[in-house]
């Protein structure tokens, strides 16, 4: 009779450990925050952000896609740094409008953004290599010549391969061209890049004079950039030249792309402290939409 009870006891044990396992809900690790539903849904996140490279100084050279298309078109600001600190304050503006209305983007298009190609020389006049307001900027500064050159003192605008020369000009200043086309890491990483992604169009943003500015290098201006300078002029009411022709420029990197045969212009924003955001993005987009028109 003891051993029936003490049988009888084990299977009741044994019984109760299985309805325990079989009834108790999973383990989870999620907190109520992080939760989920088999209906939730999810919008699809825009914005990507990686790099081309990195500065003399080791700073990263950030670059941000939209989109999904085939072809691309690439905007750049900030190869002028702190000296020309509202391009990169134009480029993020660009990239956040995108990022918030990803619509905007004609089918067939991918926008990368590089906002600034020389974080170095921002850091010089702001104080970072990232986003900052235009009150984070000195007013003493952003009229004056701090911030144009990368760290080795290379204007990088004058370092790519068209007419390179290791002096050149800005304005009426003598400006180091680097040791040869292409010897600064800011400028071998725009290189890189275009040599592997081949882009249908490139905008560069410059400051000051106000205008729509073809590229050329001893080529003529191809039908293609003629038509990308005219109809980002007409839809932001910059005026549109074919070419630059205050003084002479050497190893400018949109003149570099059209020896690539890649069709680019130079926008030069009125002034050193507005971004003109509205007209920019007229002009912008007439330049998306126009390469999505293409076959």
């Amino acid at each position: 009779m003891k051993k029936f009870i003490i049988a009888l006891i084990v299977i009741i044990l044994i019984g109760l450990g299985i309805w325990v396992i079989t009834t108790r809900k999973p383990e989870t690790t999620e907190t109520p925050e992080t939760a989920t539903t088999t209906n939730a849904t999810t919008t699809p996140v825009a914005l990507e952000e990686t790099s081309i490279g990195i500065s003399i100084k080791g700073r990263e050279i950030p670059i941000y896609h939209f989109g999904e298309g085939d072809k691309e078109v690439l905007f750049v600001g900030g190869i002028h740094g702190g000296y020309e600190w509202n391009t990169v304050l134009l480029s993020y503006e660009l990239i956040d409008f995108l990022e918030a209305n990803p619509d905007e983007i004609a089918d067939g298009v991918t926008v990368s953004v590089i906002p600034v190609l020389n974080p170095d020389g921002l850091e010089e006049v702001v104080g970072t290599s990232g986003r900052f307001t235009k009150e984070d900027v000195p007013t003493a500064k952003s009229e004056t010549i701090p911030g144009r050159f990368n760290a080795n003192d290379v204007d990088l605008n004058r370092n790519f391969d068209c007419d390179w020369q290791a002096t050149g000009v800005w304005q009426q200043t003598p400006v180091s061209g680097g040791t040869g086309a292409f010897s600064e890491r800011e400028s071998q990483a725009m290189k890189a890049y275009i040599e592997k992604n081949d882009p249908d169009a490139v905008v560069v943003f410059y400051s000051s004079a106000g205008g729509v500015f073809a590229s050329n290098c001893h080529g003529g201006v191809s039908e293609e950039t003629l038509e990308l300078t005219n109809l980002y002029a007409k839809a932001s009411g910059y005026p549109a030249y074919e070419e630059f022709d205050f003084y002479d420029i050497t190893g400018d990197m949109v003149n570099w792309l059209a020896k690539e045969s890649i069709p680019a212009i130079s926008v030069l924003l009125t002034t050193h402290d507005t971004t003109e955001w509205e007209k920019n993005w007229k002009g912008a987009d007439a330049v998306i939409e126009y390469v999505a028109s293409q076959e």
